[in-house]
C-alpha cells in the first residue's frame, strides 16, 4: 500500500509539474489589442501633444514673483491653491504607442525580433487601464524560452518618484502569488529609482477612470 501511495504521489507531482510548465509557456489572454503602425504613430503624436500642452499649462500657472496682490480691507487673501491645477489625461493606446516606439521598429515587433542583447530583452509589450488599475504584458526570454509576463497594480507617486503596488502577477497563464513577487519587485524598483523620477512639474500621478492622470505640482 505504501508503494502504491508513493507511486501515486510521484505521478501527481509529475503531472502538476507538466501542467505548470505548459501554463508558463502558454500565451495568456491579451490585456490590449495590438495597434497598426499608423495608429501607433497617431497615438504617439497625441501623447507628445498632450505632454507639451501640460508643460505649457504648468508654466503659465506659475507665479512670476514680481507682483503680489494685497487684499482690500475686509477681504481675505486668496491662496494660490484655490486655482485649479493643470492636469493631463493619457489613455492606454497612447502609452502603448510610446512604449512600442521606444522598443524600435514600431508595429513590426514579433517574437523573433532582435532588439539588442540587454537582459532582460523585451520583445513585445502592451498596456491597458481598467478603472484604477494598470495591466502590463511583456514578452521576454526565460531559460531560452519566450514567456509572457503579465502584471497588474496601482501606480502612484511618493516624494517625486513613481511607485507601483502589484495586485496580480502571471508567468504565461500561471498565476504567481503577489506576496512572493513583490519583495523582489520593490527591490528592483529601488535599484532603478533614478528612472522613476517624475518631471519637476508633476506633483501627483494615478490611474483613474481608465486613464493615467498627472497633476501639476
Amino acid at each position: 500500500m505504501k508503494f502504491k501511495l508513493d507511486r501515486i504521489i510521484s505521478v501527481a507531482t509529475l503531472v502538476a509539474s507538466l501542467i505548470a510548465i505548459i501554463l508558463v509557456l502558454k500565451k495568456p489572454a491579451p490585456v490590449a489589442q495590438p495597434q497598426a503602425p499608423a495608429a501607433i504613430a497617431e497615438h504617439a503624436q497625441s501623447f507628445d501633444q498632450k505632454m507639451a500642452e501640460f508643460q505649457q499649462a504648468t508654466q503659465l500657472s506659475q507665479p512670476s514673483g514680481s507682483f503680489e496682490a494685497k487684499p482690500e480691507a475686509g477681504q481675505a487673501a486668496s491662496p494660490a491653491s484655490a486655482q485649479p491645477k493643470a492636469e493631463v489625461h493619457i489613455n492606454s493606446e497612447e502609452i502603448s504607442a510610446v512604449l512600442a516606439q521606444s522598443l524600435g521598429a514600431a508595429g513590426a515587433l514579433t517574437p523573433d525580433s532582435n532588439i539588442g542583447g540587454a537582459a532582460p530583452t523585451i520583445k513585445d509589450q502592451s498596456v491597458s487601464f481598467d478603472g484604477d488599475l494598470v495591466h502590463g504584458q511583456f514578452l521576454t526570454e526565460i531559460a531560452g524560452k519566450d514567456v509572457w509576463v503579465t502584471i497588474s497594480g496601482h501606480i502612484g507617486e511618493k516624494d517625486g518618484y513613481a511607485t507601483f503596488d502589484p495586485t496580480e502577477f502571471k508567468v504565461g497563464d500561471l498565476s504567481v502569488p503577489v506576496s512572493l513577487v513583490n519583495p523582489a519587485l520593490q527591490k528592483k524598483l529601488a535599484e532603478e529609482r533614478d528612472r522613476l523620477k517624475l518631471p519637476d512639474n508633476v506633483g501627483a500621478m494615478k490611474v483613474q477612470n481608465s486613464e493615467l492622470v498627472m497633476q501639476q505640482k
